[in-house]
């Protein structure tokens, strides 16, 4: 595949379930509170921002799981505290069988090499005084993967596996397209080798003709490497295309979990069904339908609403949703959903 930056390919058709498989990730009940305290020097925790409050997910391997909601929702404080780039404030992390959820850097570190993160923006997330061999190194040496004239051999090789010439290998970030910069960040993820790559909105930095080149680079090395991806996006087309299933996210917990298919087929939370609604749609015979609009703006995860947090804008609400958080529940199967209007009655 060719992947020069002046190409604009179709992105694929939407991905079919993955197989059932032994889980590779495995999250518990994962909160990521941080704590806000008041005082010059006697500080004392005055409150808390809810941005994960509570999310069960699972990642087989070969699986693309997306991730989507609203800004400010909490998907990449999910991605960063899976990683453990952040400490959770509870829950529980399993990677491939091994509760990592409160082990110490020095157990941790040699487990980082089997997951990597892909950042939102090629522009900050590389060193712009290393080269991009330099920046694709650098993992191999970490881990002592590769060392000498074996490491470069590897740099070359991812390099050119993600559509970076060879000969590009001394040249800084700043001289390569913003296209370029995030295939050197895989590049980067690709290089220890890992099961799981967390995608933090890798493509939304990117300019819409080599958003589809990048999304179908990262489907290749799926295909190849057996690779399991949480994909995180605001961008449901994006989403729909690369994810066998979707995690929908809102106010820090997971409102609706299916099939990419089934999902966008048949939604059955309301917040999904106005997220759904609200993209544009090309066909003028159904510009005319009902379109649902939310009212109102994302509550704070500071203080959040009682009850379901998403009562105060749902077209829906009924009494026991201002009091009752609905649990997560399986609606049909491989379908689930945490609303109390799918059980009434």
């Amino acid at each position: 595949m060719t992947l020069a930056d002046t190409a604009t390919p179709a992105i694929r058709e939407t991905r079919a379930p993955s197989p059932a498989a032994q889980p590779l990730l495995e999250v518990r009940g994962l909160h990521m509170h941080f704590p806000i305290a008041e005082g010059m020097l006697l500080r004392r925790q005055i409150g808390a921002v809810k941005a994960v409050d509570g999310v069960d997910l699972a990642i087989g391997r070969g699986e693309t799981l997306g991730l989507v909601g609203e800004s400010g929702c909490g998907k990449s404080t999910v991605g960063k505290t899976i990683l453990r780039l952040l400490a959770p404030s509870g829950g529980r992390i399993e990677l491939r069988g091994t509760d990592i959820t409160e082990l110490r850097e020095s157990a941790l570190r040699p487990l980082r090499r089997h997951m990597q993160m892909i950042f939102q923006d090629p522009y900050s997330s590389l060193d712009p005084r290393q080269t991009a061999g330099q920046i694709v190194a650098e993992p191999l040496a970490t881990h002592g993967i590769a060392r000498g004239a074996e490491k470069w051999q590897r740099v070359a090789a991812l390099l050119q596996r993600v559509g970076i010439r060879p000969e590009q290998m001394d040249d800084l970030p700043h001289q390569f397209s913003g296209g370029q910069r995030q295939r050197i960040a895989i590049a980067r993820a690709l290089a220890a080798a890992p099961g799981l790559i967390v995608c933090d909105e890798p493509v939304s930095a990117l300019d819409v003709s080599i958003q589809a080149q990048v999304m179908n680079l990262l489907m290749d090395l799926q295909d190849e490497y057996g690779l399991a991806y949480l994909f995180i996006a605001h961008d449901l087309a994006v989403v729909q295309h690369i994810s066998h299933r979707v995690a929908v996210m809102y106010l820090g917990r997971i409102v609706e979990l299916a099939d990419t298919a089934d999902l966008f087929a048949q939604p059955l939370h309301p917040y999904t069904q106005a997220l759904l609604a609200a993209v544009p749609v090309p066909d003028p015979a159904r510009r005319n339908t009902k379109r649902e609009v939310l009212a109102g703006d994302l509550p704070s995860p500071l203080a959040p609403p009682a009850g379901c947090a998403f009562h105060t804008r749902c077209p829906n609400v009924m009494p026991r949703c201002r009091s009752e958080a609905p649990a997560l529940l399986q609606d049909a199967p491989g379908h689930w959903s945490a609303c109390h209007l799918n059980r009434a009655g």
